[in-house]
């Protein structure tokens, strides 16, 4: 056994940086999927520890004290990130569309439970393979699989739940493409919609003219720490109440509640560019640390069970996309563009439904309502419904 303290922790979660970043750009598999870096690096250092185990028994402990706040850092990020001023330039698209994204959450918990209790697993499996992963990705299912230890006794489930996010993550990728040309070819514009020259929305050219200085770094900081500090008094004071939530959704509504209110006054307003780097530096390291330090030893008894449960989220997904996603948008370019969209972060990540939608987009042309609504809903109110949904479904007798 060897330890790495906190230190050499964070120098390891660099390096799985580097080399993911390496291997996205060296391997074209993971270029075509849109792996992220973390998740590439990270995998791939897992693998190693596994060869290492069983070659050799050795296993390498790292201290983990930095992955927690990095998380809700993230969060953070994202709820100070969230302008609900601009919700008004998505207008009744965007309230579809999140009846759509609700449907979803429940149909996939439902499934997922319902396969777990078929193949005698804890039902809390069903639900880490199912909307906490699929639709929440590596940053909510490694919440909450934290709290399924901590609270119901799940052994290994932060590890069950990174598997599930990153098969979501390549299967996203996977099923987004073809699911979308199939739409557009049968929606009232075959042919896409040419290049109207509008102004691209700021989601698909985002306003780069403010310099991130120190001080902007130093604000941002203070406001990231205001976030995690008040989260954590918020989640405590909710601890044992019928309105008890997660610790990072907690810094998550702080985060809206505190950016959201200053604009309002008029004080200060937000540095989007600023928070979204710290926020992808949180997200990447919380990731690198998260993944490196996998024992995929110890997930060898779930495989089988858990491909299983992901094989037909991936088919539900696909169909709902096809039969809802696209019916209740609109049935046409948009729509389609859409469901891709859905795809992705349905069973990845937002990042992966940019992805989709680029692809589809530069072959038959732009969808601004695509790239104003998809992020908007996937960075932001996914993380919150999606714990909203999970929590009442924990409160089913079947968990108590």
């Amino acid at each position: 056994m060897f330890h790495l303290d906190t230190l050499s922790t964070l120098v390891a979660a660099t390096l799985v940086l580097l080399l993911g970043r390496k291997l996205v750009h060296s391997v074209p598999f993971f270029k075509k999927y849109t792996i992220p870096e973390p998740v590439a690096g990270g995998l791939l250092v897992a693998l190693a520890l596994l060869v290492l185990k069983k070659s050799m028994g050795w296993e390498i402990d790292f201290d983990m004290s930095l992955k927690d706040p990095l998380m809700l850092a993230f969060f953070a990020t994202i709820g100070l990130n969230a302008n609900l001023s601009s919700l008004r330039a998505g207008g009744k698209v965007l309230a579809t569309f999140l009846i759509v994204v609700v449907g979803l959450l429940l149909m996939q918990n439902a499934i997922g439970i319902g396969m777990a209790k078929m193949l005698g697993l804890d039902p809390l499996m069903g639900l880490l393979a199912g909307s906490i992963t699929l639709s929440g990705g590596h940053g909510t299912g490694a919440a909450w699989g934290k709290l399924f230890t901590e609270r119901y006794g799940f052994a290994n489930a932060t590890e069950v739940a990174m598997a599930c996010a990153t098969f979501g993550l390549v299967l996203g990728g996977l099923i987004g493409g073809p699911v979308a040309r199939y739409l557009v070819k049968h929606s009232s514009s075959p042919d896409g919609t040419p290049d109207d020259q509008e102004i691209p929305t700021a989601f698909e050219k985002p306003d780069v003219g403010r310099v991130i200085t120190s001080l902007v770094l130093i604000e941002t900081i203070a406001l990231i720490a205001i976030c995690l500090t008040l989260g954590r008094v918020v989640a405590q004071l909710l601890t044992g109440t019928m309105f008890e939530l997660p610790t990072f959704v907690c810094v998550l509504f702080i985060g809206v509640i505190l950016s959201n209110g200053l604009a309002l006054v008029g004080f200060y307003r937000v540095f989007e560019r600023a928070v979204s780097v710290l926020g992808n530096v949180s997200l990447s390291l919380f990731l690198a640390m998260a993944l490196m330090s996998l024992k995929l030893w110890e997930l060898a008894s779930l495989a089988l069970p858990m491909l299983a449960i992901l094989g037909v989220q991936t088919i539900a997904m696909a169909l709902y996309a096809i039969f809802v996603t696209y019916r209740m948008m609109g049935k046409n370019y948009d729509a389609a563009v859409l469901a891709a969209g859905h795809c992705g972060f349905g069973l990845g990540a937002t990042p992966t439904a940019i992805a989709n939608m680029q692809a589809i987009t530069e072959r038959f042309g732009p969808s601004h309502t695509a790239f104003l609504v998809v992020p908007m809903v996937g960075a932001f109110f996914l993380d919150i419904v999606n714990a909203l949904v999970i929590k009442l479904y924990l409160m089913l007798p079947l968990f108590s």
